[in-house]
């Protein structure tokens, strides 16, 4: 069972807006060259992180000061929820998408910079010098239905 931590800021187009007021349609729509409107399905991104109780607070200052602002500049973001399973000491983040495109149409080494400086800040949260103190255990991701 997963319990809920308080979602991070979670933001459209970088303004706030309150995660219960949020309900993701399954549709967006983008223009194309010619003028017309084509439906794509939101995508919501699934991430599973190791988090053990010690180094909770770690991880969630490290995802507030990496994650949430590069998020909240990126075109298609919709949302991020975030989780943690005290059973499995696991953190689940869902993060939705406007449209696949637009999440995997971000440039890679951007990601790896963000993911760099979000392992720095969990080295120093948790005072250990693993390279990846949360590692990744699962990524994919859901369309909604």
């Amino acid at each position: 069972m997963l319990l809920g931590v308080t979602p991070t800021n979670v933001s459209a187009a970088g303004a706030s807006v309150n995660p219960s007021s949020v309900a993701p349609s399954s549709v967006s729509t983008s223009s194309t060259a010619a003028g017309d409107v084509v439906e794509l399905p939101v995508v919501v991104e699934i991430l599973r992180l190791k988090v053990p109780a010690a180094d909770r607070e770690a991880w969630l200052q490290a995802e507030r000061q990496s994650w949430e602002p590069w998020l909240e500049k990126q075109s298609g973001f919709l949302e991020r929820r975030v989780y943690w399973d005290a059973a499995s000491e696991e953190g689940v983040l869902l993060i939705h998408w406007a449209s696949r495109q637009q999440w995997q149409g971000i440039a890679g080494a951007e990601v790896e910079q963000v993911q760099e400086r979000f392992d720095q800040l969990a080295r120093h949260g948790t005072g250990r010098s693993d390279p990846h103190p949360f590692p990744l255990l699962f990524s994919g991701e859901l369309i909604p239905q």
